[in-house]
């Protein structure tokens, strides 16, 4: 079959253009990707701050949440992703002889505290030791599994009563977010839980939040792990200065943490 000039010219022009144009999975591929491991209750908090810095740079941050022993003992199989943030500091120093913790940032703090049902209704007291009302059915976390459950062992065996306080639950909560989703079920009285859970919107309608003494009750950083096995750790390290800046610890501030230098809203 004859083939005119013009048509040689368009059959060229197409062929070239269709080297020029970039390939749209190749594309996609090689932008480069984080992964964070984050326990249950900072999940909002840096779900915000990581969509916030994928507007700034070309990143695709994915998070992977469950209670800080799940995510450390995933993160510790698989040797894969970028960061690692707990619900409390004992996991850092529990681990940190392991090696797979590296720099490490303080992204804000976080603290124990009563919760009991919408207008305490109960008329529940700032005092650990209601923990043991008869009266009341309570629900603690598991030491085993959560930071929120490791804070409340600590908390309990500060005070004497975690053995009486095991005995008189009806069930350990896996996390904290098991431990509100019992409270808005009806299931419990009370629960010690993060108290910055008791303001996010969805639980703030269903639970009332009654602190607890600071002496008792201390208030627990939360560190912001760079994994030493990262494959991007300039980048890391710029999203963890941007979550420990002005803009990350605004974001904290609203979701009811005290930032890293003790303000709340």
């Amino acid at each position: 079959m004859l083939i005119n000039p013009l048509q040689q010219l368009i059959t060229g022009f197409s062929l070239l253009l269709m080297l020029s144009l970039p390939i749209v999975g190749q594309a996609a591929a090689e932008k480069p990707e984080m992964l964070i491991y984050c326990g249950i209750t900072m999940i909002r908090p840096m779900t915000e701050i990581a969509r916030k810095f994928e507007q700034r740079e070309n990143v695709k941050v994915t998070l992977s949440q469950g209670g800080s022993e799940d995510l450390y003992q995933s993160l510790k199989k698989n040797a894969v992703g970028d960061l690692y943030l707990p619900g409390e500091p004992t996991f850092r120093s529990k681990y940190a002889a392991e090696g797979l913790l590296g720099d490490v940032v303080t992204v804000g703090y976080n603290q124990l505290a009563i919760m009991v049902k919408k207008g305490n209704p109960k008329r529940v007291k700032g005092d650990i030791k209601e923990i043991l009302r008869e009266d009341l059915t309570i629900i603690i976390g598991n030491a085993t599994s959560g930071s929120v459950g490791k804070e409340t062992q600590d908390v309990l065996e500060a005070a004497g009563i975690y053995a009486e306080a095991l005995d008189a639950s009806i069930h350990l909560a896996p996390d904290s977010r098991g431990l509100n989703n019992a409270m808005k079920k009806g299931e419990a009285d009370l629960i010690l839980n993060w108290r910055a859970t008791g303001f996010f919107p969805d639980n703030a309608v269903a639970v009332d939040v009654i602190d607890l003494s600071p002496k008792l009750a201390k208030p627990q950083a939360l560190l912001l792990n760079l994994l030493t096995f990262s494959k991007n750790k300039a980048q890391t390290k710029r999203f963890m200065q941007f979550a420990a800046g002005e803009e990350g610890q605004a974001v904290f501030r609203k979701f009811g943490f005290l930032d890293n230098q003790g303000k709340s809203n």
